[in-house]
């Protein structure tokens, strides 16, 4: 990893975004006051204030709506990722899958500051096989559930396919 992130969780989540090609950057005090607690996107890139991130799982959230956008727009994200609502559950969703396949709790994702008090509802969802946002991932190509995984002959969400959207 290219990067010197002291926080063990955030230094796991930083070598999975960045094996996956999305950039980030440890800046210093972040210029303005961000939209999450020590990280913002620029040009793209999550940029990470480790000094002021509260919330690592956070990180993985909003790697979830860079991931999501059409890649002639990626590039082009600032501050936060936008109030698309299709694309905030896919976020979630893509997120959970993430925590998941790096091997982490989802809770640290889905914390009680974050998701405007409803962070345990979604995990609960999660644990039923509830997929909130998985119809967004599946129509940009990154999943697949029930007969479209078996015909593809593919482990079905929250597994992934790909987790970068391409179109």
């Amino acid at each position: 990893m290219g990067m010197n992130v002291k926080d063990p969780t955030a230094a796991r989540i930083v070598a999975f975004l960045e094996s996956i090609g999305l950039p980030v950057r440890l800046a210093g005090e972040l210029p303005a006051a961000p939209f999450l607690p020590g990280m913002t996107i620029h040009a793209g890139a999550l940029w990470i204030d480790e000094a002021n991130l509260l919330y690592p799982g956070d990180l993985l959230h909003e790697a979830g709506h860079i991931a999501m956008m059409p890649p002639e727009r990626r590039g082009t994200v600032e501050g936060d990722a936008g109030a698309d609502g299709g694309l905030e559950m896919a976020a979630i969703a893509w997120s959970y899958a993430a925590a998941l396949h790096i091997g982490l709790d989802p809770a640290v994702v889905f914390h009680p500051a974050g998701y405007r008090g409803s962070a345990e509802a979604l995990l609960e969802n999660f644990a039923l096989g509830r997929y909130i946002g998985v119809p967004v991932l599946e129509w940009a190509g990154l999943t697949a559930t029930g007969s479209q995984a078996e015909a593809l002959g593919v482990a079905p969400f929250p597994a992934m396919l790909k987790w970068l959207r391409e179109r």
